[in-house]
């Protein structure tokens, strides 16, 4: 990994009804296999100490340093802190040698913002299609949907504190359109 690593936005942040932060360098590995193998929920358990999530949750580690979040039928993604991330990678290969899976570090290819506030809900909601009213998101889960013309994923993680992870190609566009969507004089009281 080079020691010239940096995010995407380098940390950039727009403040108005809510505060929109780009989280920095963010270690993710992409780790596709059978998630109902034994052996798999063994490893993962060992390494992060965390359990296979359920199907559109997220799991967090203690102060949030490791999380592993369900992506799919098949398909998890381990977040930890971004030096970290080759090892946990290498681990993970060793550890799951004897069963069908991909373990790749994703961690440069990939932007993470948090939106924070009241009415960070509500700042989302305008931009995708996925249901965010708290009965049917509640903290701990995750959605993959769209927001406006891009793929990301998003989770709670309080009442007022999302995460979001969306391409790092994408991520200037995914901070404008959250700004905008940010911006005082734009709440609509959905939630």
């Amino acid at each position: 990994m080079s020691e010239l690593a940096q995010s995407a936005l380098n940390g950039a942040q727009a403040h108005a009804a809510v505060t929109i932060r780009e989280l920095g360098l963010q270690g993710m590995i992409t780790l596709r296999a059978d998630l109902s193998d034994k052996k798999l929920a063994t490893a993962l358990k060992a390494l992060t100490g965390l359990a296979v999530p359920a199907p559109r949750c997220i799991e967090v580690a203690g102060e949030g340093a490791i999380s592993v979040a369900w992506m799919s039928p098949d398909e998890l993604l381990i977040l930890c802190p971004h030096a970290d991330a080759p090892k946990l990678e290498a681990d993970l290969a060793a550890k799951l040698k004897t069963i069908h899976h991909l373990a790749v570090n994703l961690s440069d290819a990939r932007a993470i913002f948090a939106i924070e506030g009241q009415g960070a809900r509500e700042v989302l909601a305008k931009l995708t299609p996925a249901d965010l009213h708290p009965e049917t998101l509640q903290a701990g889960e995750l959605r993959r949907s769209r927001l406006a013309q891009v793929a990301a994923a998003f989770w709670i993680e309080g009442e007022d504190s999302i995460r979001l992870i969306c391409f790092r190609s994408v991520a200037q566009y995914v901070f404008d359109l959250l700004a905008m969507s940010a911006k005082e004089g734009g709440e609509v009281g959905y939630f």
